[in-house]
């Protein structure tokens, strides 16, 4: 390929600018270049929520975004994962203490799947009755968010830290606790795909159905 021919196919780049979903204010999370539309589908980015809140105290949590629409000169993405940084987390385990984790799978009421990480730290070694209360707790105040909220609900919950704080104040009575956090959060499916799902798993109930001759 002739250096003029290289040099046409990098002007027909564009650059597209990557907007955060509508519940994160549209904020611009960068920029992108491709030289078909089609090709920015799918593509993902990472900020962190200090740098959406200008407030770098909130570094800690990272945010990754997908493209999921493409305009003249924008990408609209939607939430994929919400995730603590390691560093952050090492931070809060203490020697002698107890480190509780669960991971929950839910369904929200506009029927979005979403995985759920929460994890505990306690002030001093729990036993293993209390690891287990505890961990039951957060599982089902993740099942409870989940069944009255929306997509958007849950995940404005989990990313402002009210989830993480009403499951401490619960959790607390049983052991005392230094922090509750959600570790991760990760959108597993959308409703559509949680349909088709759900009626391939009834055709294959209905196929294992014994009938009589």
């Amino acid at each position: 390929m002739s250096e003029r021919s290289v040099s046409r196919t990098k002007q027909e780049k564009r650059w597209y600018t990557i907007l955060a979903p509508e519940q994160f204010d549209r904020q611009e999370l960068g920029e992108t270049p491709a030289d078909e539309p089609e090709k920015v589908y799918d593509r993902t980015i990472e900020t962190t929520l200090g740098e959406l809140t200008n407030n770098a105290s909130e570094n800690n949590t990272k945010l990754t975004f997908k493209v999921t629409d493409v305009g003249s000169d924008a990408a609209y993405t939607e939430f994929k994962e919400h995730s603590l940084t390691r560093d952050y987390l090492r931070s809060l385990v203490r020697r002698g203490a107890s480190k509780i984790e669960a991971y929950v799978t839910v369904l929200t009421t506009d029927d979005y799947r979403v995985q759920v990480q929460p994890v505990a730290f306690t002030t001093k070694k729990a036993d293993a009755s209390q690891e287990k209360a505890i961990r039951e707790t957060m599982v089902e105040m993740v099942e409870d968010a989940a069944a009255e909220r929306t997509f958007e609900e849950l995940i404005s919950s989990i990313v402002e830290g009210r989830l993480s704080s009403a499951i401490y104040g619960e959790s607390k009575t049983i052991y005392p606790l230094r922090r509750v956090e959600i570790q991760k959060a990760t959108l597993e499916a959308h409703p559509d795909e949680v349909a088709e799902e759900e009626a391939t798993s009834v055709d294959v109930d209905e196929g294992d159905v014994a009938t009589d001759d």
